[in-house]
């Protein structure tokens, strides 16, 4: 799936990218013989965020929990997420010269990946991070992203020496073809954070049918 783009800001032209990265993110991976589990689907009470309208912060999903002021431009160089076992290194991923989000390597199954273009986690802003939720070997990195909480915490530890806190504000699931673009990678006044994957069903002939995306904001600084 190959992407144009005609942008005339960062923000519109990380959208647009971010659409080809939601097709396209995790694997359509696990031969049908290894298959023995679908990955977590998100509940429908953790879809909801947790008051009912959007913030006046700019977020795309309302406020939970306590703010934080936003932390300096510094590069994620590990996520740890306690509550679904995840402990792995970041790399940064740009765009490919057919001008499509490149994906961490599916040969290792406990690699994520941040958009190095957007936001730094812990900035201001909406940073993007990646991971492929199963390989030909097995579950992989954000294989667990749907069976997450609102609530819970994410750690993402920055080359600055610093670790970035963020809360869970929402999980959902979208189908490709209805994936809501503006919502999930649009532009937030204050720090915040999206988790992707692959979800929302399997097929042997196209693969994963959807995306699932944790919401969540910076709660806390290390």
């Amino acid at each position: 799936m190959a992407a144009e783009f005609r942008t005339r800001s960062r923000t519109t032209a990380a959208v647009l990218v971010m659409t080809v990265l939601a097709a396209g993110a995790g694997a359509w991976m696990v031969r049908d013989g290894l298959r023995t589990s679908a990955p977590p689907q998100p509940s429908a009470w953790d879809a909801v965020p947790a008051t009912a309208s959007p913030g006046t912060s700019g977020s795309a999903v309302a406020p939970g929990g306590p703010q934080v002021a936003a932390m300096p431009t510094a590069a994620p160089v590990r996520i740890s997420i306690p509550s679904i076992g995840v402990d792995a290194p970041v790399t940064g991923e740009g765009l490919g010269p057919d001008r499509r989000l490149n994906v961490p390597p599916d040969t290792d199954r406990n690699l994520a990946g941040w958009y190095q273009d957007g936001p730094t986690p812990g900035s201001a802003g909406n940073a993007i991070m990646l991971g492929h939720v199963d390989t030909f070997k097995g579950p992989a990195v954000f294989y667990g992203l749907g069976a997450m909480h609102k609530g819970q915490q994410i750690d993402v530890t920055r080359n600055d020496h610093s670790i970035a806190v963020f809360s869970v504000d929402a999980i959902a699931v979208y189908q490709k073809d209805d994936f809501p673009s503006q919502k999930v990678y649009g532009p937030t006044t204050r720090p915040e954070l999206r988790l992707i994957t692959c979800g929302g069903g399997y097929t042997a002939s196209t693969g994963y049918l959807g995306n699932v995306v944790v919401y969540a904001h910076l709660t806390g600084k290390k």
